[in-house]
């Protein structure tokens, strides 16, 4: 018994070293499958971030020609296009009004052609103000400002009691329309690469159409109702494409540059569902960090060389298309025709008062409209070959071919001709350089990247509107110094 007891005892003293093992044991066991379950853990979330790095992704640039063209590209072409109707009318008005202002407050040569030049004025200055605040806060909030900012001061042009008021509203108008080539950016941000080609080229259309119409217009207002009447009727085609607006949405790229993703991609959903189209696989992705136009971005070494010469080629053009623009004006107002006969005048020396009186009171008469009409049809004449140029022949060259044209027929433009010539001379002027504006239109909208585009926009349509501001003291004043019909430029 005591054995046993002692037995028993002992028993009972190696119980506790046996539980201690086994709760080191435990331990062990229990340390090994934490550190497997940890282990296990750490491959199962390896292999759910697997799929992240293999996710597909695009690009607004992908997207938009995933999409391809349709429905969407239609209305916008229609709306934003209709930007030229307002913008060619507003343009126009200055080459239909001259003769009346100039009559009604007896205006000077070099007074008339102020008109002209402080337009362009306001215009260069707020091309790069709108172009800096629409790669900030957006093309669509631009686009808009500008369109109340032309139609309301236009609208109190047609009130100027006086030239210098009639002066500074036309000014603050071409400050307006500086903001038109926002809708010109968001058609080429939205058209895929293919198709830009064609588009943009038949935008001339709505150039055309506006000319048009303000010729029109002025055919049958100005002699019945006046000149101010025509500015109010000419202000209504702005207001209501205004309310057009709201169909358009804002830039993709300009939200993506952004960092706005969710707004980009919702646009881009609109667009393919309008189109019955289908959306690229995957997440939008788009460097978010990219800073901001600057300036001193277009200076830069890469974009030096190609900003320089944009802006030469912008200038040349605009002071070739205003300059045959007021020039032929001038040549139908003063009746300013080379032929045999004034020639012979000329030689006989007709020095009557009469030949050298100002002409502030020699007003368009019907067949002067007409010729103006015939000639500005003209813009659209080349635009098939145009357009075949572009795409075929690449931008750069048919560029320089229909500039060296323009040039040629400037130089035929100098010889004594008659009427019929004239006209034959302004309409293929015409045409050849509405072509040059297409192409380089075209070549400044695609060769800068979307954090610059519209700042590059806007400073190209700002240098190009000093040529626009020289010709007409060149087009006005200094080739129509007299008012002798023999007298040529």
């Amino acid at each position: 018994m005591h054995c046993a007891f002692t037995g028993w005892k002992v028993k009972s003293k190696s119980s506790p070293l046996s539980s201690l093992g086994t709760q080191r044991e435990l331990k062990m066991a229990t340390q090994q499958k934490e550190v497997s379950n940890a282990i296990g853990l750490e491959e199962i979330g390896t292999e759910r971030q697997e799929p992240k790095k293999e996710q597909k992704t695009f690009t607004v640039e992908e997207a938009v020609e995933t999409i391809g063209f349709g429905r969407f590209h239609i209305a916008l072409f229609l709306i934003m296009g209709s930007t030229g109707v307002v913008e060619a009318m507003e343009i126009m008005l200055i080459a239909v009004v001259s003769p009346l202002i100039r009559c009604e407050w007896q205006l000077s040569d070099w007074q008339v052609a102020l008109v002209t030049t402080m337009v362009f004025f306001g215009y260069m200055i707020f091309s790069i103000l709108f172009g800096l605040l629409a790669d900030r806060y957006g093309r669509w909030k631009i686009l808009l400002i500008s369109f109340l900012w032309g139609a309301y001061f236009s609208l109190l042009t047609s009130f100027s009691p006086s030239y210098i008021w009639f002066v500074f509203l036309r000014a603050m108008v071409g400050c307006g329309v500086s903001g038109h080539a926002q809708g010109l950016i968001i058609k080429t941000e939205f058209l895929p690469t293919k198709y830009r080609g064609y588009m943009l080229p038949l935008s001339q259309v709505f150039w055309l159409a506006g000319s048009l119409l303000i010729i029109g217009l002025a055919s049958v207002v100005n002699p019945t109702i006046g000149w101010r009447w025509l500015i109010r009727i000419a202000s209504v085609p702005g207001i209501i494409l205004i309310l057009a607006f709201k169909f358009i949405p804002e830039s993709a790229r300009y939200n993506v540059s952004t960092g706005n993703n969710k707004a980009a991609v919702e646009t881009l959903e609109r667009i393919a569902k309008m189109n019955r189209s289908v959306m690229p696989e995957g997440i939008l992705v788009e460097s978010v960090n990219e800073r901001r136009g600057r300036f001193s971005d277009l200076l830069d070494s890469k974009y030096l060389r190609t900003s320089l010469q944009i802006w030469i080629i912008w200038l040349g053009i605009s002071f070739a298309y205003y300059g045959v623009i007021l020039a032929s004006a001038e040549l139908l107002e003063r009746d300013m025709v080379c032929s045999l006969q004034t020639a012979a005048a000329a030689e006989l020396g007709d020095d009557s008062e009469e030949s050298h009186s100002p002409c502030h009171c020699r007003l368009f008469a019907p067949s002067d409209y007409r010729i103006m009409i015939i000639s500005t049809i003209g813009e659209i004449a080349l635009n098939p070959l145009n357009i075949l140029g572009i795409n075929f022949l690449g931008r750069r060259l048919s560029l320089s071919i229909t500039m060296g044209c323009t040039a040629l027929f400037f130089l035929f433009l100098n010889i004594c001709t008659t009427s019929t010539g004239l006209i034959g001379f302004l309409f293929m002027l015409r045409a050849l350089v509405a072509a040059n504006f297409n192409t380089i239109y075209i070549y400044t909208a695609e060769v800068y990247p979307t954090t610059m585009r519209a700042l590059g926009m806007g400073t190209s349509g700002s240098l190009c509107r000093i040529g626009a501001m020289v010709a007409p003291f060149i087009a006005q004043v200094r080739c129509f110094s007299c008012c002798h019909p023999a007298i040529r430029w």
